[in-house]
């Protein structure tokens, strides 16, 4: 008996059409990914990396709440020494701030015109909703109004 074959030679495949603008999308895709993680790297890093921490010293000038859309607590700090920006001319040492928290922008308001020692936080950028000011004031560390020394805020 004779066994037939139900084996047929390999044929080669057919090779598929090549798609015009497959490899442009692939490269226009991976370029957005790329773009996007870079502006979110680069918006971290602006608005919401701590770029220094630290505290300053002096007589609390003004607090105030302000602004058009986000009402921001902002103040000014008027430290001991002079600075000159122009030769020839002196000004005061001013740290101006904001601060978020709440509890710190209450005592901060009712102690107007005491010496203050302040933690800071330093952004290198701003925020609308977060103040005016690249530097957050986040905690009192000693307020000292007429010679008496009160308790910290944190």
């Amino acid at each position: 008996m004779s066994e037939i074959s139900t084996q047929t030679p390999e044929q080669p495949l057919a090779k598929e059409p090549v798609k015009k603008g497959k490899g442009f999308r692939r490269f226009f895709r991976n370029a957005l990914v790329i773009i996007f993680l870079g502006l979110a790297v680069f918006v971290f890093f602006k608005y919401f990396f701590v770029f220094g921490e630290g505290s300053k010293a002096g007589e609390l000038n003004f607090f105030v709440k302000k602004g058009y859309v986000f009402k921001t607590y902002e103040g000014r700090v008027i430290q001991a020494g002079y600075k000159a920006n122009v030769p020839g001319s002196i000004q005061s040492n001013e740290f101006e701030f904001s601060v978020v928290n709440e509890k710190v922008a209450e005592k901060l308001m009712a102690n107007s015109g005491a010496f203050m020692k302040l933690h800071y936080k330093e952004y290198l950028g701003a925020l609308p909703w977060r103040g005016m000011s690249r530097y957050v004031v986040d905690s009192i560390i000693s307020i000292e109004k007429s010679g008496t020394l009160q308790t910290p805020v944190q």
